[in-house]
């Protein structure tokens, strides 16, 4: 069988990977092309472009790289002509993705969605073009099987694979010899994102955080997808230890976390570190995201517990004074720390059990290989 996979950014990278391994479990003469990552490209996969190229964040930021996104578009298109897969994989990156899926199904290529846009947060309209345009929905949090099923839509839950890729870590080296900490200092991970913008936006207030807590160590995740110049500013200020391409080595010796929304939020709480959540988008972006968004909470760990397990600071709310007092509280409140530790077990609870590579691995092999009759019963069983 061949597989083309997208993933437009680095969280979407790490989940391909993980699914092309457990595709190569079940389907060992797999071949597999992508518009993805390093990490897709040491799974086994051929990178036809890298995101890099097209990782951008905010509607302000999209109008300036239009552009480049069309440009990307198109060369997508003609590489899925071109290389005929039996099936395009696509990983969340909706707006992106949605396109090549209307594109891939007039190629008569089947279209699976893996880990699927948030439309139950923003832009319902979206449902209709994932029932037009795909094949299969391979959800991964568990409300998103009900969401789907009020519009008549199958979706299979599969389980969240950052739950996977925590259970399977293993450290490359003590972080202590590796980066430099000291062991009798407690430290805090600063967790800014993957892309430029976010980084750029949210970094300041955690530089400043870390000036006024002079007996921390504060360990900065660094990815290698940006300019390393954006983290200059924080790397100037001396409590402030960079830990390149390391989050996970980071959050197991961490004793609590700033981190920017997204699949980071998540990955903290599986690790169980107490965590502050920030975001910051342009002016614009936040005016737009505003008036769309119809949720109550935007970290995945509120979200999937359905109530405030961590305090989530959003633009103009975002700041040192706020971050500084909440992270005091953290470090210094024992029966705080428990109740968002209490939380984390909530979360897990409801997540279930890990494998959701493995699980959305066999689901689509069996898709692919096999009549749809008796889907359903084979759903039940894997």
């Amino acid at each position: 069988m061949k597989y083309y996979l997208i993933a437009g950014e680095r969280s979407g990278d790490q989940h391909g990977a993980n699914l092309i391994r457990a595709l190569m479990r079940e389907d060992p003469d797999a071949d597999f092309r992508c518009l993805g990552g390093d990490a897709m490209q040491e799974a086994g996969a051929a990178v036809a472009m890298h995101y890099r190229k097209i990782a951008i964040m905010g509607f302000a930021e999209l109008l300036f790289s239009v552009f480049r996104i069309i440009g990307a578009l198109r060369f997508c298109r003609r590489d899925i002509k071109k290389y005929r897969p039996n099936v395009l994989i696509l990983i969340d990156f909706a707006g992106f993705n949605l396109r090549l899926a209307r594109s891939a199904k007039k190629m008569g290529i089947r279209v699976y969605y893996y880990i699927t846009p948030k439309v139950w947060a923003w832009n319902s309209s979206r449902v209709r073009l994932l029932e037009r345009y795909t094949d299969h929905l391979f959800v991964i949090l568990p409300f998103e099987e009900a969401f789907f099923a009020k519009f008549d839509i199958a979706a299979h839950f599969v389980g969240n694979p950052v739950q996977d890729a925590v259970a399977a870590f293993e450290p490359k080296g003590d972080l202590y010899e590796l980066h430099g900490f000291r062991p009798d200092k407690p430290i805090v991970a600063l967790l800014p994102g993957s892309r430029a913008q976010e980084i750029a936006r949210l970094l300041p207030d955690m530089a400043q955080l870390a000036k006024r807590f002079p007996d921390f160590q504060f360990g900065l995740s660094v990815v290698r997808n940006v300019d390393y110049e954006l983290y200059r500013l924080a790397q100037e200020v001396p409590n402030v230890i960079p830990v390149p391409e390391d989050p996970y080595n980071l959050l197991l010796h961490s004793d609590a976390a700033i981190v920017a929304s997204g699949t980071a939020t998540l990955e903290t709480a599986l690790f169980e570190v107490p965590q502050v959540v920030v975001y910051k988008a342009s002016w614009l972006s936040y005016q737009v995201a505003r008036r769309l968004i119809r949720v109550k909470y935007i970290s995945l760990v509120n979200l999937i517990a359905e109530e405030a397990v961590v305090v989530e600071m959003i633009q103009q709310d975002l700041n040192t004074d706020a971050l500084a007092e909440e992270l005091f509280r953290i470090m210094q409140d024992p029966h705080y720390r428990n109740k968002i530790l209490r939380g984390y077990k909530k979360v897990r609870q409801i997540l279930g059990t890990e494998g959701a590579s493995r699980k959305a691995a066999k689901l689509m092999h069996y898709y692919l290989t096999e009549d749809r009759q008796g889907g359903l019963r084979a759903v039940r069983q894997l």
